[in-house]
């Protein structure tokens, strides 16, 4: 549990469609806390939609948005290591979020990953042979980072990637 801080201006673009971007219009035409509370609901719930999307099951959880800080707080229980530090970074892998509150609790505790921020010119072999010493593990911090990514060679600059700890 704790703050974990990410790079706002990077990630997914959940905010530019439908009820998220409604609230958003109306919240810039009308500032009124009515409308800002209606763009932080719409915000929170883009984004427990995008959990959802990626298969990350939790029990209880709860999304929650506020923009004037970009800070994200999620709560619920995880089943399992894994999974809590996946919803994490789909909460925080979002474009206008630079922080999670994490709240989440665990089911079954397992040893906590790393956490790597992808800078320009880095592949997964190139992660792999920071934190392994070798670049054949690659595959290892690909699939832990399953479903958010979706190829190995998709990452961004910004983008915040789960490390497991070494086989």
């Amino acid at each position: 549990m704790g703050l974990m801080s990410f790079i706002k201006e990077a990630g997914e673009k959940l905010f530019g469609n439908g009820e998220a971007k409604a609230a958003q219009d109306a919240a810039a035409k009308s500032p009124s806390p009515e409308n800002v509370a209606r763009l932080n609901t719409a915000a929170g719930e883009a984004i427990e939609n995008y959990i959802d999307t990626m298969g990350l099951e939790v029990d209880a959880l709860e999304v929650q948005f506020d923009g004037a800080t970009g800070t994200v707080t999620v709560s619920g229980q995880a089943p399992d290591q894994a999974t809590k530090e996946k919803v994490l970074l789909c909460c925080g892998n979002v474009q206008s979020v630079s922080a999670v509150n994490d709240m989440l609790t665990v089911a079954e505790a397992a040893p906590t990953a790393q956490w790597y921020t992808v800078v320009k010119g880095d592949n997964l072999s190139k992660i792999s042979k920071q934190f392994y010493d070798t670049p054949n593990q690659y595959p290892l911090i690909f699939e832990a980072n399953k479903p958010m990514l979706t190829h190995p060679d998709k990452i961004y600059p910004g983008q915040v990637l789960r490390i497991p700890p070494k086989p």
